[in-house]
């Protein structure tokens, strides 16, 4: 099953910095994905701190991949900010 997910990418002690990842559910996900589809920054308080290629989200859940519950709440908080600005 393909899965949309975060993965925690390596940086400095206290920094996270998240990769949004299409990938097998089979392999780990520091490993091995398909595509990088966007990235996050919990600790940005800017508009910048959530980078996402919608176009290509679309085109990965059409074609039957899951997104996990945290990055839904990702998707729905972007749309929200881009649709009003």
């Amino acid at each position: 099953m393909v899965v949309i997910r975060l993965s925690l990418r390596a940086q400095p002690k206290n920094r996270p910095y998240y990769q949004i990842l299409v990938a097998d559910q089979r392999f780990s996900p520091k490993k091995r994905y398909i595509e990088r589809v966007g990235g996050f920054n919990p600790l940005s308080k800017d508009a910048n701190a959530l980078s996402l290629d919608l176009e290509r989200i679309e085109y990965w859940i059409a074609q039957g991949a899951h997104l996990t519950p945290r990055l839904k709440q990702l998707i729905k908080c972007y749309r929200k900010q881009h649709q009003a600005a």
